[in-house]
């Protein structure tokens, strides 16, 4: 009795350990960064993901050792971001979290519930779609904190721009792109061994491999899962000596290997069009008067005040003296004069009264988040607004394109201060 007891507790001692060691097998640490751990089941779901996305676009995976690689590389690079906005108490919450769905529910004319029925039945987890979701809004928000709200183009970099691209047609390129980044004060050790990796896919490329699965075998980018498509770029957002380059190829070309400060490129021109940057604006030369509603004047007070002034203004009263009076805009002190608007420069209440009145025609009173106004047209027009347009896209563009290279420095310099230890030998 006392052998078969032995052997019965020996036998359940040998099947829990077996039922931990595939425990074990299927989800183990495969890497750790700072505070946080990476697993094997995470690893095996980006890895699903990123071969369903090269499968999409018709390009082969590569070699199994080399995108499992990548793709920790990858997911190293966005722990170390996501611990780094938890320390700036970057968050985003679950109302936060539930209205970007809700508006990525409306851009596809979906309800919520529709959606996620729609994602489950293509396979795709919720749970995991939202918490990609948030993830996205949490990257984004500390880009936007630490790099793209601190940028800067000064009006003479806007001047200089202009000058250089007089009478050019501004062009816009649809690019993807192989990029191995350089370590901050690389050896030169470190930038041959760079310079190599590089050289390898541009031999693959050479040799007539897919460009989409060389990226996804050798970019060290962000956009590699998607076989290295960057997407739209105006020639402003792009470093002079790349919108070069680009200029002289014909889609599908591809450009020789580039160095910026942030690393080494290789570039595939997908599409190139030209901008159009011409506009014309309809605008509305206007005058106001507004009465603020407070804890003192009610929105009852603040109607029959306005009524009153409306009335005398009909009887001939010269509006600018009234608003001069009786407004509590900035305004006032020049008669109302809200100077010559263009379309969604004003909220949109003020808007929709102000495009239905005529020339001279004062409206009912018109309530908006500031108070209650009386709005009178004085005239419209249509303005040659091309310059104006084209200074705004410049700026926008050059600040897009320090955005970019500040950010790739600020990564590398982020993930080279992090912990990292990878484990994927141990298995």
């Amino acid at each position: 009795m006392k052998s078969l007891l032995r052997t019965l507790v020996l036998l359940s001692l040998l099947l829990a350990s077996q039922a931990y060691a595939a425990i074990v097998t299927v989800d183990r640490i495969v890497a750790v960064v700072n505070r946080s751990a990476i697993t094997r089941l995470e690893l095996d779901e980006r890895i699903a993901s990123i071969r369903a996305n090269l499968a999409k676009q018709g390009a082969q995976a590569p070699a199994a050792d080399i995108l499992e690689s990548e793709a920790l590389q990858r997911m190293i690079t966005e722990r170390v971001m996501l611990e780094q906005a938890s320390n700036l108490g970057i968050h985003i919450d679950d109302n936060q979290l539930e209205v970007a769905l809700s508006r990525i529910a409306q851009q596809n004319h979906l309800s919520l519930p529709e959606l996620r029925k729609n994602l489950e039945a293509d396979g795709i987890n919720w749970r995991h779609f939202s918490d990609d979701i948030r993830q996205e809004m949490t990257l984004s928000q500390l880009r936007n904190r630490e790099i793209d709200s601190k940028i800067v183009v000064t009006d003479a970099e806007v001047d200089e721009f202009l000058r250089f691209s007089a009478n050019k047609p501004q062009m816009e390129y649809r690019i993807a792109q192989i990029f191995i980044g350089l370590p901050e004060n690389a050896s030169p050790e470190q930038i041959q061994a760079k310079r190599a990796r590089i050289l390898a896919a541009r031999q693959e490329l050479s040799e007539g491999k897919d460009f989409a699965a060389v990226a996804a075998t050798y970019s060290n980018s962000s956009d590699a899962a998607n076989g290295g498509v960057i997407g739209w770029r105006p020639t402003g957002a792009l470093a002079p000596a790349f919108a070069e380059l680009l200029d002289k190829l014909k889609p599908g070309g591809i450009t020789d290997i580039v160095r910026s400060g942030a690393g080494l490129h290789i570039f595939k021109l997908l599409e190139k069009r030209e901008q159009s940057d011409k506009m014309v604006v309809h605008q509305t030369h206007a005058r106001h008067i507004l009465i603020k509603t407070n804890e003192v004047v009610s929105e009852t007070d603040a109607y029959n005040k306005l009524a009153q002034i409306r009335d005398r203004l009909n009887r001939g009263a010269k509006f600018e003296e009234l608003a001069r009076l009786y407004s509590d805009d900035s305004s006032a002190s020049n008669g109302g004069d809200l100077g010559w608007i263009s379309p969604g420069e004003t909220v949109p209440e003020f808007e929709q009264a102000l495009d239905k009145l005529k020339p001279g025609e004062i409206s009912q009173p018109v309530k908006t988040p500031f108070g209650l106004h009386l709005i009178q047209v004085i005239e419209r027009r249509d303005h040659d607004a091309t310059l104006d347009n084209r200074r705004a896209k410049v700026r926008q563009d050059l600040s897009q394109r320090k955005a970019e290279e500040q950010y790739d420095d600020w990564v590398r310099q982020l993930r080279d201060k992090a912990y990292v230890s990878i484990r994927l030998k141990d298995e």
